[in-house]
């Protein structure tokens, strides 16, 4: 078991071999739920949305809650290797992160047919759950194209990643955590209107 959990790699492999286990036994036991159905299908694409979701407000949370607040408490000499070796490991993850919630979502809303509902915010019919997750939608979308767009190029410039002086540096880490903040306001209210588009209407 040592040997799984010293591996990253084999690790995530397990945890997925352990999900294919639990939905053999759970339909053998319930004779529901059998895979390769549309609503089966359907249920993938959520299940994969909600795992790219939670990697992706994960890492925002702890660049967040962690990172940021505590950049002033690490020595001088030790923050190159947040610099040069963290931030640009759990920024990778993050962009594609972000990249696969956005996605798999998409596919969701499509494949459960309220795509359209859902971004016309139910102009074009439908009715509070396509409104409400609408809403957290849009919130999703404005999240990703900060990421891929504000977040991702100035954090290039404040690591060193592109050439940049002194000044565009910290002029590029500060609008990266600007635009970061913005993403965890954000996260709240978009949360909830997932969670409740599918729970409370």
């Amino acid at each position: 078991m040592a040997g799984i959990l010293s591996n990253l790699k084999s690790t995530v492999i397990a945890g997925f071999v352990l999900a294919v286990l639990m939905v053999v036994i759970t339909v053998n036991a319930t004779g529901e739920g059998m895979p390769g159905d549309y609503a089966w299908w359907t249920f993938m694409a959520r299940w994969l949305h909600v795992l790219a979701g939670v990697m992706w407000i994960g890492l925002l949370y702890y660049f967040n809650f962690v990172q940021i607040p505590n950049m002033p408490n690490i020595p001088d000499e030790q923050k190159p290797a947040i610099g040069k070796v963290i931030a640009p490991a759990a920024l990778w993850w993050f962009r594609w992160a972000a990249m696969g919630t956005i996605v798999t979502g998409l596919i969701v809303a499509a494949m459960n047919k309220y795509l359209v509902f859902a971004i016309t915010l139910g102009f074009a019919g439908g009715g509070a759950k396509e409104v409400v997750i609408g809403i957290g939608m849009w919130m999703g979308i404005i999240m990703w194209f900060n990421v891929w767009f504000v977040i991702w190029p100035n954090q290039k410039i404040a690591l060193g990643m592109v050439e940049a002086d002194a000044d565009a540096k910290a002029a590029a880490a500060r609008k990266a955590m600007l635009f970061s903040r913005t993403n965890t306001l954000l996260s709240i209210p978009m949360l909830y209107a997932m969670v409740s588009a599918q729970n409370l209407y």
